[in-house]
């Protein structure tokens, strides 16, 4: 493989539902070239649908040089996509027959030097390219939804990818604004899942013993430590817990204090009642919006929260 970063003008958008037509979006924004394909029926209408609908909030984060979504061109067919392609971003189904098959014929028809990238939240890279003539250039691209805002994709490579594709794919995201982390070994949930997966079982299991509403729940995270997490991350925000001796000092005063939690917190049985109140709950705290409204509330939110971080981690604040 000898693309560089710079030589990345087109990519391939392979499976356009929610997670794929945000990508595609960002892509074009980021003034690229977009090549999309979709077995699915009408899926070329929902992703130009889907990519209009996002590309205000685009606009009102920045464009690229050159960025419009006139650059989107839909393929039928899945070698047509990849055929030009300089990277290619998977979206299909989380289903490893599916996956393999996908990467099987993505790495026959794509360019030599292409690399191709899965977003997916929770199949092993290294059984996705298990049917690859050259799983060197395989690696895992993990989003978080929705990609054309939040930063984070967390990069893992498989047991055959070349330590050359994770650099690169690690250049390329950089390169188009994300921030991208490498997870150093294959692990189920890679990193951010996992720790939103501790967070998610304390959630339910307040619910079910009755400890908190699901409205309190999200207050005590958005109103509480989300503030913070937004700037520096749980560790780096424990080390301004015990002020001038930092996470040292606190853990020596509070290791014991941490233990406690740590060894007895136990997983809830998400039986149907439970699954029923954290429903009923979530609905109560809508308050009456839709799904649709509150993720235009989120995405506006996230844009200027996005412009505010930007300027306090440039020391511009």
């Amino acid at each position: 493989m000898s693309n560089t970063t710079a030589d990345v003008k087109r990519v391939a958008v392979v499976a356009t539902g929610v997670i794929g037509a945000s990508w595609a979006a960002y892509f074009l924004a980021r003034g690229l070239e977009v090549e999309a394909t979709d077995p699915s029926p009408g899926a070329e209408a929902r992703l130009r649908e889907a990519v209009a609908q996002h590309w205000p909030t685009m606009v009102r984060f920045g464009l690229a040089d050159g960025a419009s979504p006139e650059r989107l061109r839909f393929h039928p067919r899945l070698e047509d996509a990849v055929a030009e392609a300089d990277f290619v971003q998977e979206n299909g189904p989380e289903r490893i027959d599916i996956k393999t098959d996908l990467f099987r014929r993505m790495d026959a028809a794509a360019p030599p030097a292409a690399l191709l990238a899965s977003s997916s939240s929770g199949l092993a890279i290294s059984a996705v390219q298990s049917e690859c003539r050259h799983p060197e250039r395989v690696v895992l691209g993990h989003p978080f939804n929705p990609p054309h805002l939040i930063p984070l994709v967390e990069v893992v490579g498989g047991a055959q990818t070349s330590a050359e594709a994770i650099a690169r794919a690690m250049a390329f995201y950089s390169a188009i604004g994300k921030r991208p982390i490498h997870v150093r070994r294959e692990v189920k949930g890679h990193i951010a899942n996992r720790l939103q997966a501790a967070l998610w079982r304390e959630a339910f299991h307040l619910v079910e013993q009755g400890v908190a509403s699901v409205a309190d729940i999200d207050t005590a995270i958005a109103h509480g430590p989300g503030l913070r997490w937004a700037l520096m991350g749980p560790i780096l925000t424990f080390h301004l817990a015990a002020g001038d001796g930092g996470i040292g000092s606190m853990l020596d005063h509070f290791g014991p204090a941490l233990l406690e939690p740590w060894t007895r917190l136990e997983a809830p049985v998400l039986t149907p009642e439970l699954r029923d109140r954290v429903v009923a709950g979530a609905t109560e705290a809508a308050n009456g919006s839709s799904v649709a409204e509150l993720a235009r509330r989120r995405d506006a939110f996230l844009v200027d929260l996005l412009l505010l971080l930007e300027r306090h981690r440039n020391g511009h604040a």
